[in-house]
Order: structure tokens, then sequence, then C-alpha cells
């Protein structure tokens, strides 16, 4: 069958085991039987096979009907027999008795280090969409760790046949170079990056690559990324192309921010001259106010004159009735002098007298206190900056209105007539006080068990 080999090829009894401080991947060879890859694969029946905690011996059998691997996870020390090898109790034919060697490559596969791979890119050609005619070459340089974690699926991948350790390193390396120049290149165009701040973008295009890079390890490779640091990320900046693309972006550079400042000039005397209409319609409605107020006050005091008047005259004519009254026929027969008229008279004068007299001291009052009571206080009226729009004028009820409602904030900006710039409104004092938190009032003392 040529499953053993020729009897010669067997050697003394083994013990196979891993000694390695530090590997991902171990190929075991009997001692001074490598470069031999028929001897170094012969393992004689009930050698000593030791797997340490962490690690898994992989058995690999190449037969006619395929390849067939038994798995051997540590802790583990015991003699290779039937009892823990599956695949061999099925493989090795009785007339060997169990004691002749068979061929299965050994591996040792270590599930609990990681492997530190360091990387570089030479230099390669980026594109700012900008300005396609000005190539910058960027280099970058970096490295990751990686592990396996589902040493099954690594060997489904990779069939153990022959494993070379160093092949399977370049092959990560060219992923990993592949992956990291393809993002870089395309980073300006797919995120917004400006090459010429490429360099400064070294954190967010780490992450970029991060995913990409753990994705292609899971599905190429059976590892598992545990880390990708870029170390650095350098544009050649000794090429014509780039000191030229350095010219032209700052020139692009010097001209937005000119035009930005004439934008913000024009929208600040828009504003201020917003502010000064609104200022002037402000103080015109104060002064309409103002001289309607006066005028009712004038009107008030004339009617309250014309009432007087009117009091007065009718007043007189009774006065002049109660002249009269002296002389009143009682039916005595006969005029002269009456002496109930004259008390009658009297009185009722001394009445109309004392109503006049209050009538006149309090028309009097009302006109010193209309007089002598000043007009109402324009209402100062304030201007708020909302998303950069100036907004109002509002009184300060509605003001407070806002705070409540969080449109108005201590460091949203507010502008008053008389302002010589606008300012954060918890500068203001005559507004600092909306904002102060309420009272809480202590809670009451708890109640007595």
């Amino acid at each position: 069958m040529g499953l053993f080999g020729k009897k010669s090829e067997g050697g003394a009894l083994d013990v196979i085991r891993c000694d390695e401080e530090s590997y991902l991947i171990w190929k075991w060879r009997p001692a001074g039987e490598a470069g031999s890859t028929l001897k170094e694969n012969s393992i004689r029946w009930g050698s000593s096979l030791r797997v340490k905690d962490g690690e898994v011996a992989v058995f690999v059998y190449r037969q006619p009907g395929g390849v067939f691997q038994d798995f051997i996870e540590g802790p583990f020390d015991d003699t290779i027999k039937t009892a823990n090898f599956p695949v061999i109790s099925n493989i090795i034919g009785l007339a060997y008795a169990g004691k002749s060697p068979f061929q299965a490559e050994v591996y040792f596969i270590n599930l609990s280090g990681n492997i530190r791979l360091p990387f570089g890119v030479p230099y390669f050609d980026v594109f700012d969409p900008r300005f396609l005619d000005f190539p910058v070459r960027v280099g970058t340089r970096g490295s990751l760790i990686f592990n396996i974690t589902d040493y099954r699926a690594f060997i489904k991948l990779h069939r153990l046949i022959n494993f070379d350790m160093e092949k399977f390193r370049v092959l990560v390396r060219d992923a990993v170079i592949k992956n990291v120049k393809g993002i870089i290149a395309n980073a300006p165009a797919d995120n917004g990056i400006p090459v010429l701040q490429i360099e400064r973008k070294l954190l967010e295009i780490n992450d970029l690559i991060t995913p990409r890079i753990a994705k292609a390890f899971g599905d190429d490779f059976g590892v598992n990324l545990l880390r990708l640091d870029l170390e650095t990320i350098e544009a050649d900046k000794d090429t014509e192309e780039y000191r030229e693309l350095r010219r032209i972006t700052a020139n692009l550079e010097t001209a937005t921010r000119e035009k930005q400042t004439a934008v913000n000039l024009r929208n600040l005397e828009a504003t201020q001259a917003i502010n000064e209409e609104n200022l002037s319609e402000t103080l015109r409605i104060q002064r309409e106010e103002t001289a309607r107020f006066q005028r009712l006050q004038t009107e008030s005091q004339h009617l309250t004159a014309h009432q007087i008047n009117q009091q007065t005259s009718v007043l007189r004519t009774a006065a002049e009735n109660l002249g009269d009254m002296s002389a009143v026929n009682l039916g005595t027969g006969g005029g002269g002098f009456n002496p109930v008229g004259v008390m009658t008279g009297l009185a009722v004068g001394g009445a109309m007298g004392g109503q006049m007299a209050n009538m006149m001291n309090l028309t009097g009052h009302n006109i010193q206190q209309a007089a002598t009571m000043p007009p109402p206080l324009p209402q100062v009226q304030y201007n708020v900056s909302i998303n950069g729009q100036s907004t109002g004028p509002y009184n300060m009820q509605q003001l407070q209105g806002m705070v409540q409602t969080g449109q108005l904030t201590r460091d949203a900006y507010v502008w008053k007539p008389g302002m010589a710039n606008w300012d954060h409104a918890g500068n203001m004092p005559e507004l600092a006080a909306m904002f102060a938190p309420a009272f809480q009032p202590p809670p009451p003392p708890p109640p007595q068990v």
C-alpha cells in the first residue's frame, strides 16, 4: 500500500513534542531526519506524544482516498495508540500488529500565542480628486498581531501538507500590503481626505484598514486579527508633483479664505443694517406710544375740566333758585320774609356746597396725579442669534419663554440697542437671572418611628 514504506525507514521510538517558545505553527521532525520527507514522516507506533495546554497536535495522513487528520488537544501526555487516534485505527492493517512505522506529518498549533508581523508598503501614487494631474507618492509601514482561534478552519484552508510557515508569512504580508495600498490610494476620493493632509489622518485611515484586513484574514487564512498599527504614512516631498500641488492648494486656500472673509463682512454689514432698521422701528413705535399716552392724558384732563364746568353751572342755577326760597308763600297771605324758606335754603346750600367741595378736591387730585405721573418706561428689546441668523427683537417676557423652551441658553449671542458688539446672554446682568436654577426646597424631616 505504500502506507508505511520500507521497514528500515522506521527509527527508534520517539517523543513527539514541541519545545519552541514562540511559534504559531511548527512541524515536528525526528532527530536527524530533517530534509527527507519520507523518513521524517515515519512515526513508530507506541511513540510518546506530549501536548502542552494551549496547543493542539495535528497528525496529517496522506492516503489514496484523500487527506485525513487526527487532532490531539493539550494537555496530553500518552503513547500513540488506537484508543486516542481514531483515524490510525482505520488505516493501519492488522498484519503489522501496530508495530511498524506509519507515515504522518505532525504539526503543533499554538492557540495561546500571538504572532507579530511587521510590514511596509513602498511608495505608490495617490491622487487628490480635485487635482488629478499631480500624483503624490506615498509610503507607509506598520505591524499587525494575529493568532489562531479556530484551528479546524485554519487546517481546512491550508490542508497542512508540507506547510511552510515562511511561505505563509509571505502570503499574509502580501495580503496586508494589497489592502493597505488600496485603502490609502482611495482614501482621498472615498473619505474626503486631502492628499497633503494624509499624514495627519493616520488614525482615521488605520480605522478604515482594520476591518478590511480582519475580514481577509478570517476568510483567506483562517486566522484572527488582534491589532493593526499603522506607524507612519509619509509622502515623498521631493517630487515636483508634490511641490506643485502644495503651491496650488496654498493659493486655493488663500483665495477661499479671502472669499469667506468677504462673505462674512457682507453678512455682518447686512446684520448691522437689519439691526439698525429694527432699532429705528422700535424707537419710532416707542415715540408713537409715548405721544399717544400724552395725548390721551391731555384729553382726560380736558374732559375733567369740562365736567367741572358743567357741574358748576348746575350748582349756580340751583343756588339762584335757593335764593328765591326765602320769599316762598307759605299761605299766610302776603309776601315778606320767610324764615322756613331761609332755613331750607341754608340746608340745601350747605349740602350742595359740600358736594361741590368734594368734587373739586377729587377732580384736583386727579388732575394733579395725571400731571405728575411719568409716561411708561420703554421696554428694552433684544435680538438673538439663532443658527447664525439675527432674530427678534424680543422683550423680557418673550426671552423668558425662550429660556424655558431651551431656545435661549447662556452661550447664545444677544444684542440690544447701545451695545457695540454681540455678547453671550449669560454675561448680561439683566438676563443672567433667567438661567439661575430653580430653588429646590429642602426635604421635610423624616418621620419618627
